[in-house]
């Protein structure tokens, strides 16, 4: 299959051409993947499962598109059932859902404003009340508005972009801890933003470098209840949140500025996911895993 996709390089001769992608916009919040030219590659059809999760249950916070997604199906395949909650993005929820069934595992999505405290509680609930219990939480959801100043920055798109990238993180995991047991695993999405910087996304790459100390502080505070606390840290991936957040020409040259000369596909990210969540890890809390292109951070 991958030959003949150049997005992830395999046609192009000369490895120091960038790949770049037709320029396109969204004007609309975390984004839409199914109107996306090129779709984002979500899974890997030669991967071949071995049960990591098997009957794990696991709640994806925006699980419909991008990463969440791929890591919703590559978790699938690898035994799980499945519960993310997704803002509006119905048809995105909708396919993914459709795909868990297709792998033979259970999928519930909720819609909900992950902002709101009450929300958490109510998914928790109802996770509990379906499947009796919860071993795996994935705080992935997030929005970024780039803006060429600080002085550009109101304080509606401050509490925004805090609200749902970190404040969220807080509420879902409160809400999920009474029910993690022993060797359960937390797993956050943070950004090589929070290491590096963004001159044009200063309150998203705050609200990634709060989930990063989030992430270790947590990890420290669990650890006697044997709850390990670890996140992922993601260059530039293809997804739903880029043609939304940037420019139509900004979106043409994305990732062509990594070692790689490419941006990275959701189902290339997954994998460090699914090492997080699965006993493969079970030495390891409090750190980060870099899938970004090459860059070093």
């Amino acid at each position: 299959m991958y030959p003949e996709y150049p997005y992830l390089g395999y046609q192009d001769n000369n490895e120091k051409t960038p790949i770049t992608f037709p320029a396109q916009h969204q004007n609309v919040q975390p984004g839409m993947e199914y109107v996306m030219d090129p779709p984002p590659i979500f899974e890997n059809p030669d991967y071949v499962p071995t049960g990591k999760l098997k009957d794990k249950v696991v709640i994806i916070s925006g699980g419909d598109s991008g990463i969440g997604r791929a890591t919703a199906i590559l978790f699938a395949k690898e035994g799980a059932d499945i519960v993310f909650v997704y803002l509006n993005e119905k048809q995105d929820a909708q396919f993914t859902k459709k795909r868990v069934e297709e792998l033979g595992r259970k999928c519930m999505i909720i819609e909900g404003d992950l902002r709101n405290e009450k929300c958490s509680s109510f998914i928790v609930d109802n996770v509990i009340s379906s499947f009796g219990k919860i071993d795996i939480l994935i705080n992935n959801c997030g929005v970024q508005y780039p803006q060429n100043s600080i002085l550009d920055i109101t304080s509606s798109q401050l509490k925004n972009t805090f609200e749902t990238n970190i404040f969220s993180f807080f509420y879902l995991t409160k809400a999920v801890l009474p029910y993690l047991q022993p060797h359960s695993s937390i797993i956050n999405t943070t950004s090589i933003t929070a290491f590096e910087g963004k001159k044009n996304l200063i309150d998203y790459s705050a609200t990634k470098g709060a989930i990063l100390t989030f992430t270790k502080s947590l990890a420290l505070s669990l650890a006697d209840q044997k709850i390990r606390v670890n996140a992922v840290s993601p260059g530039p991936i293809w997804t739903p949140l880029i043609p939304a957040s940037f420019t139509a020409p900004e979106v043409a040259i994305f990732g062509t500025d990594v070692p790689l000369k490419r941006a990275g596909q959701p189902f290339e990210v997954a994998p460090a996911y699914l090492y997080l969540a699965s006993n493969d890890s079970r030495y390891v809390t409090g750190q980060v895993i870099h899938v970004n292109g090459g860059s070093i951070v």
